[in-house]
This record gives structure tokens, C-alpha cells and sequence, in this order.
């Protein structure tokens, strides 16, 4: 019986030893998937500007310009994603749209936000509204048009700026400088983003609701407030939504949840579901379509309709 036991012990810790292996490998390849990047450098043409400082961290932003001098220019603002903990200005899936905007003849604004969980939810959406106002506040010394301004964002960068346009008449994220500016926005792609944490996830995704705000619980305050689709209004400004038919990462009934809002907001929204997209519109098994030259091509077209 002393040896069956000791067995049956041994048995136990080695299936542990197993199944930690096994998840260490499944997050890891999970975080290769959510924040794999395009290959792509680029240069801004003012970077690391202080656009706010927050709880004593100076946040940062790049200037990207047309190369063109028809001044002054529309403004974008681009903003990475990183599973809510990491990431930076000048990486994330959506930072291959940037030369597509300029070329356009927008300039783009690419943020940098405090990240979870040193800084909870929603400093990262107060950040982003005061990159907004900031801006506007130099709009003349960046020769900017900031009557109207576009955002757009993948993953947690899609969620952010989900959030920032669905509250462009809250005051309750308007906090620290430029208040005397406006941070609305009146144009959103949203791409690929959480619209909803309180939906059902699997075992990885609550490890990484868990992670950055501390719980994976759908009643739990923290992520019903975080949740977009909480703040749609018939005010909303108009959507583009992009996502992956096959995301293992960030599930499609995220996207068509949050369109199915906003159309019955009345809101204009437009959903293009890419089909052999995975996170990061990464294929799977198949070419994606529309292809990514396309995708650029939609958000493009989406912006100069509503913001020129």
C-alpha cells in the first residue's frame, strides 16, 4: 500500500510537471500569435514628443508626416496592442498602415499608453484621450488639421480605440492636461479587439484577463466597464470593424457582437470579416481576403469618406 501510494504521488507530480510544460508552451505560442509584427521599420518624423505625463510617466508619441507639402495635414492616431500589458508606438500589426495613411496624406500620430497591471484600467484610455487634446492644442505648431480625427488600433490597441470613440461625450476619461481641448474622435477601425470581457473565453484568454486586471470573473465590475460594447450610443462616431474568421486569439462573435450594437444604435458601421485570418489577420488555411494591401485600402477609404 506505502508503494502504491508513493506511486501514485510520483504519477500526480509528474502529470503536473507535464500540464505546467504543456501550458507554458500553449501561452507562449499564444503571445507569438498576438503579437506577432509585420516586418516593417519606420521612421517617424518627430519622435518620443512628451504628449502627458501620467502618475509621473511621460508619455510618448511619433510624428509621421506625408512626404508631400500640402500643409496642413489630417491627423490619424495609431495604437498598439500587447494584451494590455505590453507593447510599444512603433510595433503592433497595425503599424504597417502608417506609410498607407501618409501616403494618403494623413499625418499619423502613434501613442504610447501606461500598460496593465502596474496601471489599471482606464489609464490607458485617459491616456489616449490626452494624446487627442494634446494634438489639437498643437495643432498649428505640427500643422494639423484637427477638426476631425481618425483612430485606429489592433487587438488591445482595437479595444482602446473601441473605447476612446465610444466615449467621446463621457467627461469621465477626460483627465489631466489640455482639458480646454476636445478628445472626441469621428472615426474608429476597430481591428480585431476584445468588445466584450464578460463573454465566455477559453482557459489562455482568462489567463490573460487575470493577468492585466486582476480577474477573469463576467460579473466582475472591472470588466463590464471595460467592455465597449457597454457604451454604444446612437452618438457614436462611424466604425469600421475588421477581424479574423478563424482568430484563436480575440474570438469573431467579439466582432459580431459589437457591430450588431452599433446597428442597432442606428450608428454607420461597416464589418469586414477576413476569411482565412487568424489574430494579426495571420493566415490559416488559405490566402486571406481581402489581402492586407486590401485592408489598408478599406481603412483608407473609410477615413478620407468621413474625415476629408
Amino acid at each position: 500500500m506505502k508503494n502504491f501510494l508513493k506511486f501514485l504521488v510520483f504519477l500526480f507530480a509528474v502529470s503536473l510537471c507535464v500540464l505546467t510544460i504543456y501550458g507554458i508552451v500553449w501561452i507562449r505560442q499564444y503571445q507569438q500569435l498576438a503579437d506577432e509584427e509585420p516586418e516593417i521599420i519606420l521612421s517617424p518624423g518627430i519622435a518620443d514628443i512628451t504628449y502627458c505625463t501620467m502618475d509621473d510617466v511621460p508619455l510618448k508619441m511619433d510624428l509621421y508626416f506625408p512626404e508631400d507639402a500640402n500643409v496642413p495635414y489630417q491627423v490619424l492616431v495609431y495604437v498598439h496592442g500587447g494584451s494590455f500589458t505590453s507593447g510599444d508606438k512603433r510595433k503592433g500589426s497595425g503599424i504597417i498602415d502608417i506609410p498607407v495613411m501618409t501616403g494618403r496624406g494623413y499625418a499619423v500620430a502613434a501613442i504610447n499608453y501606461r500598460l496593465m497591471p502596474e496601471h489599471p484600467f482606464p489609464a490607458e484610455v485617459i491616456d489616449a484621450k490626452c494624446a487627442i487634446r494634446f494634438l489639437r492644442a498643437h495643432a498649428d505648431e505640427y500643422s494639423l488639421l484637427t477638426e476631425k480625427i481618425g483612430i485606429w488600433g489592433g487587438s488591445a490597441g482595437g479595444h482602446l480605440a473601441a473605447m476612446v470613440g465610444l466615449t467621446n461625450d463621457d467627461s469621465t476619461y477626460d483627465v489631466g492636461e489640455y482639458l480646454d481641448e476636445s478628445s472626441r474622435v469621428d472615426a474608429v477601425v476597430e481591428m480585431f479587439g476584445p468588445t466584450d470581457l464578460t463573454q465566455t473565453m477559453g482557459w489562455l484568454q482568462r489567463w490573460l484577463l487575470r493577468r492585466a486586471f486582476g480577474t477573469d470573473s463576467p460579473s466582475d465590475k472591472r470588466l463590464i466597464e471595460a467592455s465597449p460594447v457597454r457604451y454604444v450610443t446612437r452618438d457614436a462616431p462611424p466604425f469600421l470593424i475588421l477581424h479574423g474568421e478563424q482568430d484563436t486569439a480575440v474570438p469573431v462573435e467579439m466582432a459580431h457582437g459589437l457591430h450588431e450594437k452599433l446597428l442597432d444604435a442606428e450608428v454607420d458601421v461597416t464589418l469586414v470579416i477576413v476569411e482565412n485570418a487568424d489574430h494579426n489577420f495571420k493566415p490559416i488555411g488559405g490566402v486571406i481576403n481581402p489581402s492586407r494591401t486590401e485592408i489598408s485600402s478599406l481603412m483608407g477609404g473609410f477615413f478620407d469618406s468621413i474625415l476629408k
